[in-house]
């Protein structure tokens, strides 16, 4: 879905994510359809993750707009072994994280929602798509 250098740039910054946070155990980047756009993490199992991902995204999407909460930002879970995030990153992609329980979940949201604009604005600009005022 992204060229090379898109590919790199979000690896690149799953990985500045992953310095910021050391509590967490994988991240990677999806498409919202599902597909994995770049990822930094050992677990073998990625496009299973973001294929879920996608599939949790439809019912928080549908979720946040039956109860009025607006458009879909974010989704914890918390497991008996840590935690499962997953962010909005524009309109066409998710950052989805793995952390260790002992993580602080405060950091965390702070961290990956900068991850998630900065990965939003490098699918944006491989897609040529523009917000109001020329910015992605």
């Amino acid at each position: 879905m992204v060229p090379a250098e898109a590919e790199a740039e979000i690896l690149a910054e799953l990985r500045r994510l992953r310095a910021r946070v050391p509590q967490l155990t994988g991240a990677l980047a999806a498409s919202a359809d599902g597909l994995v756009l770049a990822r930094d993490t050992a677990a073998t199992e990625a496009e299973a993750v973001a294929a879920l991902t996608a599939a949790a995204l439809g019912v928080a999407q549908r979720l946040a707009d039956t109860t009025g909460q607006g458009g879909f930002r974010e989704l914890l879970v918390r497991g008996e072994n840590g935690y499962v995030a997953t962010y909005a990153a524009g309109e066409a992609a998710v950052l989805t994280l793995m952390a260790e329980p002992r993580a602080n979940v405060g950091r965390l949201h702070l961290e990956a929602r900068r991850s998630s604009l900065h990965i939003a604005e490098v699918i944006d600009d491989t897609l040529g798509r523009r917000g109001p005022g020329g910015r992605p």
